[in-house]
């Protein structure tokens, strides 16, 4: 079915201020030689990967946490905060280059990390919401997801002649002026912040199944993503400026309770919080090992960035692709993702360079489907717990990565990274066929 626009003016100011926040947090130029700065500091393989690791732990613990914070005060004071954090971090790499420094430095990244998330999504749907624009979600956050991966492709272009001049310092230097620009770009965010409820009541079951966007029922334009239980059904909004209240029932505690409550209690919340890191967390691993796999290609090292220059442009064409995405059914969702996998899969078994055409193709059909899980999630989200849901999924997503990176190791050392991406495909065939086997069943006519 397609979607009508909404018939409101453009939210010009909140999409500029989006997309230039996620290019300028993902232009870190030392993304691509922070590892060669832990070698040549000395560390050692294991110190290394014990860096990663404290990395996402740092993200999983305060991931909650910080959600409920930015649902109990103000979103976009989070927003500022992030990036602040990992500034901090990379100054300590470089003025003291040492292994605790370097854990310094991965604790207030990670600690940035879990301040933005939730708190991005939930600021920007909500400002829709109060537009009365919720269908213009899925267009600003594909959109929003190419300016991050236009980021790291900037990253990865620069890094090379700044550290050529200036080495090191002069690197970290120039990340530290990127999150320092991001933070004053996160200042532009309008926020309008929801009249809290006096207490929190308990959310009905719907009856609906919890899964990917449901085939559209015949009647009025609506989308296959944000119709169905859960879906926000009127503007709740505060027109005046950020609420943060002080009583017991609007702070920190009670927006983590809210959150937690919504996600349990609500079969369509919890089923769209699950689907996200089912969706996102195996190719999201998998990112991480992409270029050893170009190099067991056969080509040279010097060839290795324009294979993954490849991926860059086929997530880039998933995330624009996300507005046509909206008009996917459950059985046209389950299709992409068994179009991704097999096209992971294949690419991955060609041992050739050709084959990062179907790479390309695979991942920006995962880029298409995540986005698509983050816009059914936030619709599907009704209470003043929007934040704290959502840095739910983004928990699970974390910890299902880390499981990952441990079997995906296992794997590679014993097969290789040809057969370790093919097999990394095989969960997401998983997870197409429940989604068709959950499909709700349409009612025969004259049924009750």
């Amino acid at each position: 079915m397609i979607i009508s626009p909404a018939r409101v003016p453009a939210p010009r100011r909140l999409a500029a201020t989006l997309y230039g926040y996620a290019f300028l947090t993902d232009l870190v130029l030392l993304y691509p030689v922070y590892v060669l700065l832990f070698s040549d500091t000395g560390l050692s393989v294991g110190q290394i990967s014990s860096l990663f690791v404290i990395w996402s732990a740092t993200g999983i613990v305060l991931e909650v946490p910080s959600g409920a914070w930015a649902d109990a005060v103000s979103r976009r004071l989070l927003l500022v905060l992030a990036p602040l954090l990992p500034a901090a971090g990379f100054a300590c790499w470089v003025l003291a280059p040492s292994y605790p420094a370097f854990v310094v430095g991965f604790l207030l990244w990670g600690a940035g990390g879990a301040l933005r998330s939730g708190a991005l999504e939930a600021l920007v749907f909500t400002e829709l919401d109060r537009l009365g624009a919720t269908d213009r979600y899925a267009r600003l956050m594909g959109r929003a997801r190419t300016a991050e991966v236009l980021g790291a492709a900037g990253s990865g272009a620069l890094a090379g002649p700044v550290l050529a001049v200036g080495g090191y310092p002069g690197v970290a230097a120039a990340s530290v002026v990127a999150c320092l620009l991001a933070a004053v770009v996160a200042t532009r965010f309008p926020e309008h912040r929801p009249a809290r409820p006096a207490a929190s009541p308990v959310v009905p079951e719907p009856a609906a199944s919890p899964v990917v966007p449901q085939d559209p029922p015949a009647g009025p334009a609506a989308s296959p993503v944000l119709a169905g239980p859960g879906a926000p059904e009127g503007r709740a909004e505060a027109e005046g400026p950020d609420r943060a209240d002080g009583d017991d029932e609007s702070g920190w505690l009670a927006a983590l309770r809210a959150g937690l409550t919504e996600a349990r209690a609500d079969r369509a919340v919890r089923g769209a919080l699950l689907l996200v890191p089912a969706v996102t967390a195996v190719w999201g691993g998998l990112d991480e090992y992409t270029p050893l796999l170009a190099r067991d290609t056969g080509v040279a090292a010097a060839a290795v960035p324009p294979l993954l220059l490849l991926l860059w442009a086929g997530m880039t064409a998933g995330g624009l692709l996300a507005p046509a995405g909206e008009r996917l059914t459950t059985r046209g969702y389950a299709g992409l993702l068994v179009l991704a996998a097999s096209a992971l899969a294949v690419g991955a078994l060609v041992g050739h360079p050709a084959g990062f055409g179907l790479l390309a193709v695979a991942f920006a059909a995962f880029q298409l489907a995540t986005v698509l899980a983050d816009v059914r999630l936030q619709a599907r989200i009704s209470g003043p717990g929007r934040a704290t849901v959502t840095s739910a999924a983004g928990m699970a997503t974390d910890l299902t990565i880390i499981a990952f990176y441990g079997g995906y190791a296992v794997l590679a050392g014993a097969a290789g990274h040809a057969v370790a991406f093919a097999v990394a495909a095989l969960p997401y065939l998983a997870v197409a066929g429940w989604l068709v086997r959950s499909r709700p069943r349409r009612p025969r006519p004259g049924a009750g």
